[in-house]
C-alpha cells in the first residue's frame, strides 16, 4: 500500500484545527463527486452514495476502517462443506417498522438484492449463491454452487446492506438538508447490542456532501472541513496546496482497474496487434513521474499476476501468468510496436492517431501528456476528446470490491459492458469447474483472462489511487486496499 509516497508528505504532520471538531459540531465530510442525491434508494451507487448506503444499512456483515470483515446484522458465522456453506446467526433486533429481524425475512431481503443487481457487474459476483435457506428463527445459510473464499467480502458491500420497505437498519439514521445529508449514530441497544456507558457522549453527528474536487479541497483548506474522500488520480495535484497540506493528504493504493478501454475498434484500432503497439510503448513505472509519486504497482495485465498465480495454484495448475513483455526492452518493444505502426500507414495512406478520453482535472492533463509522448515514440498521434462518445480509448478507473479474478473479469462481461468483451470469456468464467486440475490444464479463470488480454481492447496501465485529506486528530480513518472508509468508525471519538 502506498503510505504518505508523495513528496510533500512528511513525517511531522501538521494538525490543523476543525471548526466543527471544535464547537462540538457534526464531522464535516465531502466526498469528491458531482450528486446531489447521496441518499438515493438505487442500487447503482457511486462512492459517495455507498458511503451513506453503508452507514444505514448494515448488511450480514460490514467492513471496518481497515477494509476489514467484521459483524453487523449477523452476530456470528460458520463456513462448512468445504467453503460452499455460509450459516449466520443473527442479532437480535428488529427493522425500522419494529418487526423481529428473523431469518426468513432476511431470506426474502437478500433474494430481492439479487434481483434488483441482476444485469451489474456485483450481480455477476452473486452468480455462485445456490441456495438460502432459514434454518431455524435466528439462523441462515447460504450456499455456494463452488468455493469462494472473498464471498464474506462480497456480502460486505454496500449494496448488499438490508433494507425493508426501503428503510435500513444500520449503525446511522439519515436525514436530508439543503446542507448535505445529516447522520446521527444509532445507540447500541436499540440495535440489538449491549448497552454502552458513554456511547452518547462519544457518538459524534456527521454531515456529508458532494462537491468537485476543487470545491472539496476549498472546503478543507477554506471553511475547515474534517474531511474529503473520494480524490482520484485526475484531481491529485489540487491536494498538493503546499506546506499546509503536509501530513493531511493520505493515499489508498486499491486494488481494482486503471487502464485504457477501446471505444472505437475502427481503422487504425481495428487490429488486436496494432491495439497491443499502443500498449507496448507505454513506459508504465514513469507513467505517474509528473505526480512525483513512487511504488506505485504498474501491470500490464487485467487480473494481478500474483492473484491469478495463486488461482493456478488453488486448481493444482503449475500456469502462473507473469508481467508481458518482460523479456524485452522499452527501445525494442517500440521499435516493434512502430514497424506495425508504419506498415499501417503504408497500406491505408492515413496517419496513425488516437483520442483519449480522460476526466477533467489537473492530474488527467499530466497524465494525457505522459500518453501523448509515449504513444508519440512510436509515431502515434494523439489528441483529447471532449467527451466519451468521441473517444477512440477512454479511461478505466474503478476499485475492486474483493480480491479474486472474477471480480476483474466480470468487469468485461458483454452481459454488463460491451465494448472489449469476449463471450469465450465470458464462457470460461460461468462455466469455472472448481476441481483438480494437472499441472499441464490451464484453469479457466487464467485462460479466460489470457483471451481478455490477447485482444487487447483494454490497456492496462496499473492500480487505481485514492487520495483524501484528514484533519489532524480525526479518529477512525485509515488507508486501506479498498479505498473504503466507512462513515460509523469517524463518528466514534475511541474510548480513553
Amino acid at each position: 500500500m502506498l503510505r504518505h509516497l508523495l513528496s510533500f508528505l512528511i513525517p511531522a504532520a501538521l494538525a490543523l484545527s476543525s471548526c466543527s471538531q471544535d464547537d462540538g459540531g457534526p464531522i464535516d465530510i465531502v466526498v469528491v463527486e458531482q450528486t446531489d442525491d447521496l441518499l438515493t434508494g438505487g442500487m447503482r451507487l457511486s462512492y459517495g452514495q455507498q458511503l451513506v448506503r453503508g452507514a444505514v444499512s448494515e448488511g450480514l456483515v460490514t467492513l471496518d476502517s481497515n477494509g476489514e470483515t467484521v459483524p453487523a446484522l449477523a452476530e456470528s458465522w460458520i463456513v462448512v462443506d468445504d467453503g460452499r456453506s455460509f450459516i449466520f446467526r443473527l442479532r437480535d433486533t428488529t427493522w425500522a417498522d419494529g418487526t423481529p429481524v428473523d431469518a426468513a425475512s432476511v431470506r426474502a431481503e437478500i433474494l430481492r438484492q439479487i434481483r434488483d443487481l441482476d444485469g451489474t457487474s456485483l450481480g455477476l459476483d452473486l452468480a455462485r449463491v445456490s441456495e438460502i435457506r432459514a434454518m431455524t428463527g435466528r439462523v441462515i445459510e447460504i450456499r455456494l454452487s463452488q468455493p469462494m473464499p472473498a464471498f464474506l467480502q462480497l456480502l460486505a458491500q454496500p449494496e448488499l446492506g438490508l433494507r425493508r420497505d426501503g428503510s435500513g437498519i444500520g449503525p446511522m439514521r439519515a436525514a436530508e438538508g439543503a446542507g448535505g445529508v445529516l447522520l446521527t449514530a444509532v445507540p447500541p441497544q436499540l440495535r440489538g447490542l449491549p448497552e454502552e456507558p458513554g456511547f452518547s457522549d462519544r457518538a459524534r453527528s456527521i454531515r456529508i456532501r458532494a462537491l468537485p474536487a476543487q470545491g472539496a479541497v476549498d472546503a478543507f483548506f477554506d471553511t475547515g472541513s474534517d474531511l474529503v474522500v473520494g480524490g482520484t488520480l485526475a484531481s491529485l495535484p489540487l491536494a498538493e496546496t503546499g506546506p499546509l497540506s503536509r501530513g493531511n493528504v493520505r493515499l489508498d493504493s486499491a486494488l481494482g482497474l486503471f487502464g485504457l478501454q477501446v471505444t472505437d475498434p475502427d481503422g487504425f484500432l481495428a487490429d488486436a496487434g496494432r491495439r497491443e503497439a499502443l500498449s507496448m510503448a507505454i513506459d508504465r513505472p514513469t507513467l505517474l513521474a509528473p505526480f512525483n509519486l513512487s511504488g506505485w504497482p504498474s501491470t500490464t495485465r487485467i487480473v494481478p499476476p500474483a492473484m491469478l498465480a495463486q488461482a493456478g495454484q488453488d486448481a493444482g495448475s503449475t500456469f502462473a501468468p507473469a508481467e508481458r513483455w518482460t523479456d524485452l526492452s522499452l527501445e525494442v518493444r517500440r521499435s516493434r510496436a512502430a514497424r506495425r505502426v508504419a506498415d499501417w500507414e503504408a497500406a491505408s495512406g492515413q496517419e496513425a492517431s488516437v483520442s483519449l478520453y480522460l476526466p477533467q482535472g489537473p492530474g488527467s492533463d499530466l497524465l494525457f501528456r505522459k500518453l501523448a509522448q509515449d504513444f508519440a515514440t512510436i509515431g502515434v498521434a494523439s489528441e483529447r476528446a471532449a467527451d466519451r462518445s468521441g473517444a477512440d480509448l477512454v479511461l478505466v478507473d474503478r476499485l475492486a470490491r474483493y480480491a479474486a479474478p472474477r471480480w476483474f473479469l466480470n468487469q468485461f462481461h458483454c452481459s454488463v459492458r460491451r465494448q472489449g468483451c469476449s463471450a469465450a470469456a465470458d464462457a470460461l468464467v460461468s462455466g469455472e469447474v472448481a476441481g483438480q486440475q494437472t499441472p499441464e490444464t490451464m484453469p479457466p479463470l487464467i485462460e479466460a483472462e489470457a483471451l481478455l488480454v490477447d485482444s487487447n481492447s483494454y490497456i492496462p496501465l496499473g492500480a487505481p489511487l485514492r487520495w483524501s485529506l484528514v484533519r489532524g486528530g480525526l479518529e477512525g480513518f485509515a488507508e486501506n486496499r479498498w479505498a473504503t472508509h466507512p462513515l460509523f468508525p469517524l463518528a466514534m471519538d475511541p474510548i480513553s
